[in-house]
């Protein structure tokens, strides 16, 4: 299922750089925390704020920052998928393939992504517009198959309308996501979102939809409750 990632290297000269400002903010997200090696994966979500991609200059930083070695970073960095080995695409598009999203056609909305876009697992488009990459989940069954562009939801997908949402993030209009906020931000704007910089979209859209919540309207129907905890009876 997973192909070889065969493009060229980074260039590294076309990567913005990591700034004093970078740094400043890097600092603010480890005086979160009692524990400052906690800090490592937001640190690393706004490394690709900035550069698109978890890069050495990137690893390098949040090693002196947090007194680790690169090697330590580096593990940490390579074990999440969300953390990119090279620039992500403006709109990074994520299929979900585990089982019930497969049955159900995602893995021929990943060949119809694959033959639409040119690009194969974890590769990102010459334009820089798109990059692609198979889930194994994307965490939402009730609405399968499933894709995520730069970690928002769009629902019940086919073949057909994936390609035209690829087409939409392409030509930097993209439709807005099936719950969530009103408007798709970019990969970077995203990252920093993750970083827990709050970009005040949060409280937009629906948080859940109607699929998700037939359990707890039967429930309700039902006039079900959850069991008392021990000690907690009145």
């Amino acid at each position: 299922m997973v192909d070889l990632d065969l493009q060229p290297p980074v260039d590294r000269s076309k990567v913005p750089p990591l700034t004093d400002q970078t740094r400043a903010e890097v600092r603010e997200i480890i005086a979160r925390y009692p524990r400052s090696r906690s800090a490592l994966l937001p640190m690393l979500h706004l490394v690709q704020s900035v550069q698109g991609y978890v890069s050495p200059d990137g690893i390098a930083l949040c090693s002196e920052e947090l007194d680790l070695t690169k090697a330590e970073v580096g593990a940490v960095a390579t074990f999440y998928p969300m953390y990119r080995r090279r620039p992500a695409g403006t709109y990074h598009v994520g299929v979900c393939t585990n089982t019930l999203c497969a049955v159900l056609g995602g893995d021929a909305i990943m060949d119809a992504l694959k033959e639409h876009t040119g690009l194969k697992h974890n590769q990102t488009s010459e334009d820089g517009t798109i990059s692609l990459e198979h889930i194994e989940c994307n965490a939402a069954c009730d609405y399968a198959p499933v894709v995520m562009v730069n970690w928002e939801f769009y629902d019940n997908q086919t073949p057909q309308s994936a390609r035209e949402l690829v087409d939409a993030c392409k030509a930097g209009n993209p439709p807005q996501p099936t719950r969530g906020p009103s408007k798709l931000v970019t990969f970077k704007e995203m990252s920093r979102v993750l970083a827990g910089f709050n970009d005040g979209l949060g409280q937009e859209g629906a948080a859940a939809g109607h699929a998700s919540l037939i359990g707890l309207e039967l429930a309700k129907q039902r006039g079900d409750t959850a069991p008392s905890y021990p000690g907690t009876e009145s």
